[in-house]
């Protein structure tokens, strides 16, 4: 029985091109979502020119919107399905006028409009949903290996933290060589804004298609119990689905730490680090890149950049850490080790003795880093998980559903983590006109880098403690609804 299960029924093995087919579609949204978490707030009060507390609440208002959305279209998901599949038309469908939002959202036709900001920002909300809630319900329909939903999730969020890379990296970088000024953060730089996005979100449509042609949904609902879902089920999944709501509280907590974490990081590098001090440093890199490519380095993206990079080094190695120390502990030692990065970074911030060496800032955000992109990473590998238990209770996969909960939290995460920055920054005083900012809003920069995301790493380390579903459990789970469907 246990080998008819593998070869027939939903334990499916995965090529390497499926993971990265796959895991291509989260380097797609990530050009345009992390595009937004870490620089559409510095473009709204910098270029654009919007007052801060404005642009947090365009972010709170929006998530409101999107809370009903999400329920109608995860609901949506779930009943119908066409020629194309379940869930793999909506990247096709969905992605072509998310890229035109992405573009109209930094496009600066409208200087200052708070209306235009906020449709625009509105539709990119929208849009994105429409992608990532049938892109998370997918995850689940690949397969009910946990390995192989491990090494998926590993090739997913490397390539996730790829995008990532290419927008913290790069971004600043080309804005920068485009800007007439030489710099991201004045409204002389609106058109390179313009320019930047506009290639970003193209590429991003490629990688969407490219996601569409290599996957193939196995573990989907039942034909049969379609028809019997409803909205009410949503609420109702979250009730009885303990496991579900864990993890829905953990990425909450997630987006947030990391929204306020990588908004403020352009902050802090342009006005609580002493950037000529930086350049100097980087001045040889500065130099051969520049030679080759006629790219301006920017420390912003420098710094932003590293932040990607321990997820080409550690994210490979998830499944044997996994393997060696169990799921829950690598969230623990992970989790810590970020905390650790932050107080670092705090500690070098403080002394002055301390905040000309460059080596050591870049050393703590490599540090804290590695410790949030691992744990962060891992976090989208309990979904499937907490879809199967779903399933096991009711006998209904639905993934739309469970997805569209998992959209609501994670976009009212990112929210509230960009709306603390701006109200951070509105009440500290930040002067978008000042090259020099007061002791008193660097010293908010400084909370909102690395205080206020230690406080939510401890959070999450409470949180996770509350997961009960380990290994073996899932696997029994799993093991039995596929017995029960060979019946």
């Amino acid at each position: 029985m246990d080998a008819t299960i593998k070869e027939s029924k939903g334990f499916y093995k995965l090529s390497w091109l499926q993971r990265i087919g796959f895991g291509s579609g989260d380097f797609a949204q990530n050009l345009i979502y992390q595009t937004v978490m870490q620089y559409i707030s510095i473009f709204y009060t910098t270029v654009f020119g919007l007052n801060p507390l404005i642009v947090g609440f365009i972010m709170l208002i929006t998530t409101c919107i999107n809370l009903v959305w999400s329920l109608a279209l995860g609901t949506y998901v779930d009943k119908h399905t066409n020629k194309l599949g379940k869930y793999r038309p909506y990247l096709l469908f969905g992605g072509i006028p998310l890229t035109m939002f992405a573009i109209l959202c930094f496009w600066n036709g409208f200087p200052g409009s708070t209306p235009y900001a906020f449709i625009t920002y509105i539709g990119l909300s929208l849009l994105y949903t429409v992608v990532n809630v049938p892109y998370g319900a997918l995850h689940a329909s690949l397969t009910r290996d946990t390995d192989e939903i491990t090494k998926l999730t590993s090739a997913r969020m490397f390539l996730a933290n790829l995008g990532g890379f290419a927008v913290a990296f790069f971004i600043p970088s080309i804005v920068q060589s485009l800007s007439p000024d030489g710099k991201y953060n004045t409204p002389v730089a609106a058109h390179a804004w313009f320019i930047t996005m506009s290639i970003y979100a193209v590429v991003g449509l490629i990688l969407l298609i490219f996601c569409f042609s290599q996957t193939k949904e196995r573990v989907v609902m039942q034909a049969d119990k379609t028809s019997e879902v409803k909205v009410s089920d949503l609420w109702m999944e979250f009730v009885r689905n303990r496991p579900l709501r864990i993890v829905a509280f953990f990425i909450f907590t997630a987006f947030t730490l990391m929204a306020i974490g990588n908004s403020a990081g352009p902050y802090y590098i342009s006005y609580n680090i002493d950037t000529p001090h930086f350049l100097s440093l980087l001045q040889g890199l500065s130099d051969f890149i520049y030679a080759k490519t006629h790219l301006t380095i920017s420390p912003t993206g420098v710094f932003q950049g590293l932040g990607s990079i321990p997820a080409f080094i550690f994210l490979p190695m998830v499944p044997a850490i996994k393997k060696a120390i169990g799921k829950k502990q690598m969230f623990y030692v992970f989790l810590s080790i970020a905390i650790i990065g932050m107080v670092i970074l705090y500690i070098i911030s403080v002394i002055p003795a301390l905040r000309s060496q460059i080596w050591l800032l870049l050393t703590a955000q490599f540090i804290k880093s590695t410790g949030i992109i691992v744990a962060t990473g891992y976090m989208w590998a309990l979904v499937p998980e907490v879809i199967s238990f779903g399933e096991h209770t009711t006998g209904r996969r639905i993934s739309g559903m469970v997805n569209a909960i998992i959209g609501i939290v994670f976009q009212a995460g990112m929210a509230i983590g960009l709306f603390i920055p701006n109200a951070v920054l509105y009440f500290v005083g930040f002067n978008k006109d000042a090259d020099v900012q007061s002791a008193f809003t660097q010293q908010g920069i400084l909370w909102l880098v690395a205080v206020l995301p230690a406080l939510f790493l401890l959070l999450e380390m409470f949180i996770i403690s509350k997961y009960e579903l380990e290994d073996h459990i899932i696997d029994k789970i799993n093991k039995e609804i596929e017995e029960r469907q060979l019946k």
